[in-house]
């Protein structure tokens, strides 16, 4: 999480602290921060962004996205911004945010979510990018372009596979932000806790998974992501060559010695990004 004390370097284009990065125990907390414009993903605030997970140290072991106890993680997009601007700079726009989305997905090491507030469009897409959401039961969820005339094709990419298609329709074709209850009940959240335990919460769940092995975490979220486009024959083969490899894994042969013995495994220590 972010303690007062701890020093935050910052990452931004100019001189506003559009993302605060700070490193922690082996975990990188990504805080978004311009929450007088409402969090909105601009191009500079997008750039922030990708700049913090591209520059992690090796020992990095997880990313934390939040936006603390804001009453807005982020609107999404500044579509001021993007209607006053070209073609070229939209699809930049764009096409940076949809980088990150597949980097959160294509990275070996988990990214949690912690969400207070209202996640809406582009904002909605990066909570539905990452592979675990913490909410409290303040939080809203939207895609509301529909409304201004802008459907929400990029962030339906995120949503569509991260809850069912009906679900997904109903937020795209009318708008309405759905509670943190129905985003739990919906899969695009994991957990839903009182507004005053998110961040402990949080904090417990970002331990109980850097508890574990990097290189095992990194081999298990690789196959579950590259299995879902596949035919369950596929699947289940490519999981039983991924669990035989696994199973060679010193850090397997470690946990199970670890587990017959009765004590704490010690794992090996992660190489790189």
């Amino acid at each position: 999480m972010l303690p007062s004390w701890i020093t935050r370097r910052m990452l931004s284009s100019g001189n506003a602290p559009l993302v605060m990065v700070t490193d922690s125990g082996g975990v990188r907390t990504l805080l978004l921060n311009n929450p007088k414009r409402r969090n909105v993903l601009s191009l500079e605030m997008l750039e922030a962004l990708r700049d913090g997970v591209t520059s992690a140290p090796a020992e990095t072991r997880l990313f934390l996205l939040t936006a603390g106890k804001e009453k807005v993680f982020s609107a999404g997009h500044d579509l001021v911004d993007l209607k006053n601007n070209p073609t070229e700079y939209q699809r930049r726009v764009f096409g940076t945010a949809s980088a990150i989305c597949l980097m959160m997905q294509r990275s070996p090491r988990p990214f949690v979510a912690s969400v207070y507030g209202l996640a809406a469009a582009a904002g909605c897409q990066l909570v539905a990018s990452c592979d675990v959401v913490i909410a409290a039961d303040t939080a809203k969820f939207s895609t509301p372009g529909i409304k201004v005339g802008l459907f929400c094709s990029t962030p339906g990419v995120a949503l569509t596979r991260a809850v069912p298609s009906k679900v997904a329709m109903e937020m795209l074709f009318t708008g309405r932000a759905i509670s943190a209850q129905e985003a739990l009940r919906s899969g695009l959240v994991s957990l839903m806790v009182p507004s005053d335990k998110l961040e402990d919460e949080t904090e417990h769940v970002v331990q109980s998974i850097i508890s574990n092995s990097a290189a095992v975490l990194a081999l298990g979220k690789q196959y579950i992501y590259s299995q879902m486009g596949t035919t369950p024959s596929a699947a289940f083969k490519q999981g039983t060559d991924t669990m035989v490899c696994n199973l060679a894994h010193p850090d397997a042969q470690e946990g199970i010695a670890a587990f017959k013995e009765k004590r704490a495994p010690k794992w090996t220590t992660p190489k790189g990004k």
